[in-house]
């Protein structure tokens, strides 16, 4: 080998060197770059409420007649039915907005843990009346009044909840993108508060968890449950983290 070939051989020999040892510098000081760049975040939550009404109804209404005679017992059961549905009917409820429920009977002397007399009636009948509505309204007018029906020699079943009402918000998924929406933006403004005090900006988002809806009570009533009051409130907190820059 020229003595020419031997000095452009240690050139090429003397590049790859230093290009070896730039690399050797470069990917460490990258990576410590990026594990501190991902360590540079803040996590905040943004809030977005949404006051709603209550779309469906559903009314559980069960009464009850007692007789030492069965068959009596039954027609009464009967009269009973027709007073509460044609109440139904006077409020403005549909027949496919009513359903009847099945007779229940209850014959005490069949009972294994009776006592040895029977005091009072032997046999217990109960049947439920239920109303499915969209007229929520309607329905919380109706339970209002119910004493009309009580007037009428209608005894509700104490024992087994009387009647009970719940009213249903069911349109929980057409909000759901625009309170999301919200509650993105208002953590991205909890975030820039953030970086205004630290100095920094806000760069890109790092990690997002949606959070669970939640639908509760638009007025805290003590004893009262959230399926028991028309107006509710829907309620979402999401969690961001944002990079900081």
């Amino acid at each position: 080998m020229c003595n020419a070939e031997k000095i452009v051989s240690r050139g090429l020999l003397g590049v790859l060197i230093a290009g070896g040892l730039a690399l050797t510098g470069f990917f460490p000081g990258y990576y410590y770059y990026k594990a501190q760049l991902d360590n540079n975040f803040v996590a905040v939550k943004g809030l977005a409420e949404r006051d709603v009404k209550a779309d469906l109804a559903v009314l559980d209404l069960k009464y009850v007649v007692t007789g030492n005679d069965v068959v009596k017992a039954q027609k009464d059961l009967t009269e009973q039915q027709q007073i509460i549905v044609g109440y139904l009917q006077e409020k403005g409820f549909s027949g496919e907005e009513i359903t009847i429920g099945r007779i229940d009977t209850n014959d005490l002397a069949a009972n294994p843990y009776r006592s040895e007399k029977i005091d009072g009636a032997r046999f217990i009948l109960t049947q439920a009346v239920n109303v499915r509505s969209t007229k929520v309204d309607a329905v919380e007018k109706a339970v209002s009044s119910l004493g009309d029906v009580v007037a009428k020699g209608l005894v509700f079943d104490s024992q087994n909840g009387g009647y009970q009402v719940s009213y249903i918000f069911t349109r929980l998924n057409e909000i759901k993108p625009e309170m999301l929406s919200e509650a993105t933006k208002n953590a991205r403004l909890a975030a820039d508060e953030f970086a205004k005090s630290s100095q920094s900006y806000v760069g890109k988002i790092r990690h997002a968890q949606q959070g669970v809806f939640s639908i509760i009570p638009r007025e805290e009533v003590p004893g009262v449950m959230e399926a028991q009051q028309i107006n509710k409130k829907v309620r979402v907190v999401s969690t961001v983290e944002y990079y900081l820059e």
